[in-house]
């Protein structure tokens, strides 16, 4: 009997202690903690479709610098690399055969103007004596045809002096634009021929061309109504910018297009300082569209990728996300336009799916898509121009 009564009771003791631990682990267990994500309402903004184009930077004037005569360099007036003006003397050359030749010129004027006057005198004098039948028909016609000779003969002379006037003034070979220096080709003390002789180049920094080939269906659907006086306006980024900085407008379209390319012939021009862009420089263009149109702007680290498609996550009820599809747009900066699979006012985890994934319940962090310094149409000219692929 005792037997039992001790059974019994060790049964018991065991079976509330076992109640006692598993009240005690219950009470210690945490609650599970949600991931903090930061979520954000997509935008609706205004924007205009971007075409984007490569092109070289070509200066509206480049001068291939040659002699208009022959002869020896006798000084290079010019630092290499300057910025030169209109009439700046750059070459001289060795005058002294030019101003021999216009010496000898004057002389030989001087005597045919002498041999002129002596013709004119002679010339009244057989008026007078054929009046008085002092002088035969014949003698005052050869006076008179003398004279018309030295007449003649001084006006080639004087022809003769302004040509070699002339010679004498191009052994200054001076800029005949405003521009950009290069070097010098040929070196003092050299003998260079009149229009063979490359000196050197000068091109003009005043501004910049921009010719690019926009195709035939892209200027019908989008630019139909673009002339070069309505200055559509373009922006440029340089090799190793990141920024669409450069501000400039269409200002010729050509006359037809290109049966072979089926493109249209387009160039904008850039007013920028000469210290910016130079000739022959790689960039690319970009032109917005006239049309403007709402979108959905999500940040660019939002979108995922499964395999062929764009995703995003959006908050659903209870703060689960769920898997969205999406087709995307145009960049702006690090944000892009969805066209399809987001509507106004969803929210969507900004970071993406790098933390997180469908079905997942979070504790959402709000914040606010930043836009500032982005220009989503070019209209906005107090934005910076930084929209890029």
């Amino acid at each position: 009997m005792n037997k039992h009564l001790i059974a019994a009771a060790l049964t018991a003791a065991s079976l509330t202690l076992a109640g006692c631990a598993d009240e005690s682990t219950a009470q210690s267990a945490p609650a599970q903690q949600l991931q903090p994500i930061d979520v954000a309402q997509v935008l609706v903004k205004p924007v205009q479709s971007w075409h984007t184009y490569t092109t070289r930077l070509e200066s509206p004037q480049e001068v291939a610098l040659m002699p208009r005569v022959s002869g020896i360099i006798d000084s290079i007036e010019f630092k290499e690399g300057d910025v030169v003006k209109q009439g700046d003397v750059l070459f001289q050359l060795d005058d002294r055969p030019f101003a021999a030749v216009v010496a000898s010129l004057k002389a030989q004027i001087n005597s045919a103007e002498a041999a002129l006057e002596q013709a004119k005198s002679e010339d009244k004098r057989a008026v007078r004596l054929l009046d008085r039948k002092a002088i035969s028909t014949e003698q005052a016609q050869a006076r008179t045809s003398t004279l018309r000779q030295r007449e003649a003969q001084l006006s080639a002379l004087q022809a003769q002096l302004t040509s070699a006037e002339l010679d004498l003034e191009f052994t200054s070979v001076v800029s005949p634009i405003d521009g950009i220096i290069s070097r010098a080709n040929i070196t003092k003390g050299n003998n260079i021929l009149a229009g063979q002789s490359v000196l050197t180049s000068i091109v003009s920094n005043q501004s910049m061309y921009a010719y690019f080939d926009v195709d035939e269906r892209t200027w019908n659907s989008s630019f139909n109504d673009v002339t070069a006086a309505s200055h559509q306006t373009v922006v440029m980024q340089k090799v190793g910018q990141s920024d669409f900085a450069y501000k400039g407008y269409i200002n010729f379209i050509d006359n037809q297009i290109n049966s072979s390319t089926g493109t249209l012939r387009v160039r904008a021009v850039f007013n920028e300082d000469s210290n910016q862009l130079r000739a022959g420089s790689f960039a690319r263009i970009k032109l917005a569209a006239n049309s403007i149109s709402d979108a959905i702007i999500i940040p660019e680290r939002a979108i995922g990728t499964d395999l062929k498609n764009r995703f995003v996550l959006t908050v659903g009820e209870n703060n689960v996300l769920e898997y969205k599809l999406i087709t995307t747009g145009e960049r702006y900066g690090a944000l892009r336009a969805v066209t399809s699979g987001l509507n106004e006012g969803d929210v969507i985890a900004v970071n993406g799916p790098a933390r997180v994934g469908p079905g997942m319940p979070i504790s959402p962090q709000t914040v606010t898509i930043d836009t500032s310094g982005v220009a989503f149409t070019l209209l906005n000219d107090n934005a910076q121009l930084v929209a890029k692929h």
